[in-house]
C-alpha cells in the first residue's frame, strides 16, 4: 500500500439535533443521542490533535451545529488550535448577537443549507414553517459581519427547477461560492429515492446550467456540482477516495471515513474517546479496509481509471449490490449498471410518493 498521507479536512458533527427534518438528511437513521454527546473538553482535545495530525480545514456541522450551547467556545478551540473552520448551518438557532460572538471567536467561514428558493418549497422540504424567511436574516447578517459564504443546495427532482433562482441568488447575496448538491441516496435519503429520485432529462439540464454559469461568473461565484450520480457513467471519487484525504468525527466520537460509512455492518469504528485520532487514521481497520487499491475486485483492479475514482462509493455498492468491496454499479463497467439506470428511471418516475422526514434522535434508538 502507498504511504498514508495525513487528512487534510475533518468533519466534525457536533449534534444530531435539528429543528429541520429534512428528508435526504446525511446522518444516519440511527443518530446519537444528546446524553452520548463529546463534551466541550474532549473536543478541543480532538480539536488539538487533528491539527496536530495535519488537518487544516475543520467543518463544523451536524445536525445543526448551532443546537450546541458550546458552540462560540468550540470555535474559539479550534482556532486556538490553528485550524481554519467553517460552520455548516440551517441557520436556525443563529442571532447576530450570536454570529458577532463567533466572528470574535476567529470564525472564518459560513456555509449556509438552502432547501428552495422560496418559503413554500423550503419550508416543505425542511419540514419548519419559517425556515426560510429565518436563513434570508441570517445570510443578511453573515453578509454585514463579512464572513465569506457559501450557499448549499441539496437538489432533488421536487425542486432542481429552482436550480436558475438559487444560483441567481447567490450572485446576488455576494456568495463566493454555491453547492449544487444532487441527493446522495444514503440514510434518510434511501428511504425517499421515490419522492426524491431526478428524471434524467433533470439531470442533463443541471448539468447545462451549471456549465453555463460557470462560464459567465469566472471569477466572481464558484460554481460545486454534485451531479445525480445513479445516471451517470462513471462514480463519483468518494471522498477523494477512502481514508485518503479527509475523516468524520460523530457526535458520539466515533471516527468515520465518510458520513454514510456507518452503514457498512462488518466495520468497527473506534472512537476518540479511547483512542488518539492519529492511531485511529493511520492503523484503524476500518481506515484501512477499503484504503488504496488493493482490496478491489475486477473489474476495478484491472481498471485504468482505479486510481482515478477508486472504486466510487462503498456505501453505495453495499446499499444496491449488497457488497461494500464491489464496483459502484454506477459505473458503466460493473455488472449492474444497467439494472441500476433501469431502477433510477424507475424512482424518478415514481408519483404521489409522501416523503420520510428525518426523525429528531431523541426518538432513535443509540449507537
Amino acid at each position: 500500500m502507498t504511504a498514508v498521507k495525513p487528512p487534510i479536512a475533518m468533519l466534525a458533527e457536533l449534534t444530531h439535533r435539528c429543528p429541520l427534518s429534512c428528508p435526504y438528511c446525511s446522518n444516519p437513521v440511527q443518530m446519537a443521542v444528546r446524553e452520548n454527546e463529546l463534551d466541550t473538553q474532549v473536543w478541543t482535545r480532538v480539536f488539538r490533535e487533528a491539527a496536530d495530525l495535519g488537518v487544516l480545514q475543520l467543518h463544523l456541522s451536524g445536525g445543526e451545529p448551532a443546537s450546541r450551547p458550546d458552540l462560540v467556545e468550540l470555535v474559539d478551540a479550534a482556532r486556538d488550535a490553528g485550524l481554519y473552520t467553517n460552520l455548516i448551518t440551517s441557520g436556525i438557532g443563529l442571532t447576530k448577537k450570536r454570529l458577532d460572538a463567533l466572528d470574535a471567536a476567529g470564525l472564518d467561514h459560513v456555509q449556509l443549507s438552502l432547501q428552495g428558493t422560496n418559503a413554500a418549497m423550503a419550508d416543505r422540504i425542511g419540514g419548519y414553517r419559517g425556515g426560510y424567511d429565518r436563513k434570508m436574516l441570517v445570510a443578511e447578517w453573515v453578509g454585514e459581519i463579512g464572513f465569506p459564504l457559501t450557499l448549499n443546495f441539496v437538489v432533488h427532482r421536487q425542486n432542481l427547477a429552482q436550480l436558475p433562482q438559487a444560483l441567481a441568488m447567490a450572485e446576488k447575496m455576494g456568495a463566493r461560492r454555491i453547492e449544487i448538491a444532487t441527493v446522495q441516496f444514503h440514510g434518510w435519503a434511501l428511504k425517499n429515492r421515490d419522492a426524491l429520485m431526478p428524471t434524467r432529462e433533470q439531470a442533463k439540464h443541471a448539468g447545462r446550467i451549471v456549465a453555463e454559469v460557470r462560464e459567465r461568473l469566472k471569477g466572481r461565484l464558484v460554481v460545486d456540482y454534485v451531479p445525480a450520480d445513479y445516471h451517470e457513467d462513471f462514480p463519483k471519487r468518494c471522498m477523494g477516495g477512502w481514508g485518503t484525504s479527509g475523516l468524520n468525527i460523530g457526535p458520539d466520537g466515533q471516527v468515520l471515513p465518510c458520513h454514510a460509512a456507518q452503514s457498512i455492518p462488518h466495520l468497527k469504528f473506534e472512537s476518540v474517546k479511547a483512542r488518539s485520532l492519529a492511531k485511529i487514521w493511520y492503523e484503524s481497520e476500518a481506515f484501512n479496509m477499503y484504503r488504496g487499491t488493493g482490496w478491489m475486485q475486477e473489474p476495478c483492479k484491472s481498471c485504468d481509471r482505479k486510481t482515478i475514482d477508486f472504486g466510487g462509493c462503498r456505501c453505495q455498492a453495499l446499499a444496491i449490490v449488497g457488497d461494500a468491496a464491489a464496483t459502484d454499479p454506477v459505473c458503466s463497467k460493473s455488472p449492474h449498471h444497467s439494472a441500476l439506470q433501469l431502477q433510477a428511471d424507475a424512482h424518478a418516475s415514481s408519483e404521489g410518493s409522501a416523503l420520510i422526514y428525518r426523525l429528531p434522535p431523541e426518538k432513535t434508538v443509540a449507537h
